[in-house]
């Protein structure tokens, strides 16, 4: 697998191509990813069972990115019982009379199952900054309450996976076009999609503070190219994978002997 660059330092989105795919041709990685996802269902089923240690996978990135999309292909061979999704959008009265991280510690998956964030934790120091929805003495506090939240989590038997979905702000237009001529998709325009395009370069600023700083040995940031969604279900398949695999899982072994149990 071609990596993308790795992240050291103050993070500069101008370093990182939207539009990058290593060297690689869609029709290359084809079968690999039939493959991926084939064993992202059969490393599922052995975390599921063992229930020792769940996963969760973070989704962030700008309006038409592919979070959606990245889910749907790359968890396409999962058992659905053993996954859990959580897309958050603006907060109710209810998660508002809370602490900001309230309403996420409460969609963290039960070990065994997988977690999907669409959007997530890190919405309170993107759009709540971009937009003063809170003063910034109030956001400028929560990436150290983030790094501490993911290293409870992490100590807690939580793999967690944080993808930054990359993608240009032309290519971005061209899906947004997209939405408006097929009938498919014009469901999922929205007005205020075009209204935090005007935004377009603060929310590059506040995703390079929440990548750079909340980017640890024990929860790492991802940046994953996404003008290509091939090349983007790859890069996310692939990382999945191997942070299963790593976990080393075998089949748990039954609660009590089956030797002379018989089925009648």
């Amino acid at each position: 697998m071609k990596a993308t660059p790795r992240i050291h330092g103050r993070v500069r989105l101008k370093d990182y191509d939207p539009g990058f795919s290593g060297g690689l041709k869609k029709q290359d990685v084809a079968k690999q990813v039939v493959k991926l996802r084939q064993r992202i269902g059969e490393l599922q089923e052995v975390l599921y069972a063992n229930a020792s240690h769940a996963l969760l996978i973070v989704l962030q990135g700008m309006d038409a990115s592919g979070k959606d999309g990245t889910a749907k292909k790359v968890l396409q061979e999962v058992n659905p019982a053993g996954v859990e999704t959580a897309n958050f959008k603006t907060p109710s009265n209810e998660e508002l009379a809370h602490d900001f991280l309230w309403r996420i510690h409460g969609a963290v998956p039960r070990y065994g199952n997988i977690g999907v964030f669409n959007r997530s934790h890190y919405e309170d120091v993107l759009i709540a900054r971009v937009l003063n929805l809170v003063p910034e003495r109030v956001w400028e506090r929560r990436y150290e309450q983030i790094n501490a939240f993911e290293r409870m989590l992490t100590q807690n038997r939580v793999v967690l996976l944080k993808f930054f979905l990359h993608i240009s702000k032309e290519e971005q237009a061209e899906r947004l076009k997209a939405r408006l001529e097929n009938p498919r998709k014009k469901w999922k325009f929205a007005a205020d999609d075009l209204k935090m395009r005007d935004y377009w370069h603060s929310f590059q600023r506040a995703y390079e503070d929440a990548l750079s700083r909340c980017h640890t040995k024990y929860a790492p940031w991802h940046i994953v190219p996404a003008d290509r969604k091939w090349y983007r279900n790859y890069v996310v398949a692939h990382t999945v994978v191997d942070a299963l695999e790593a976990l080393d899982l075998k089949w748990p072994k039954p609660k009590r002997t089956l030797s002379g149990v018989k089925v009648r």
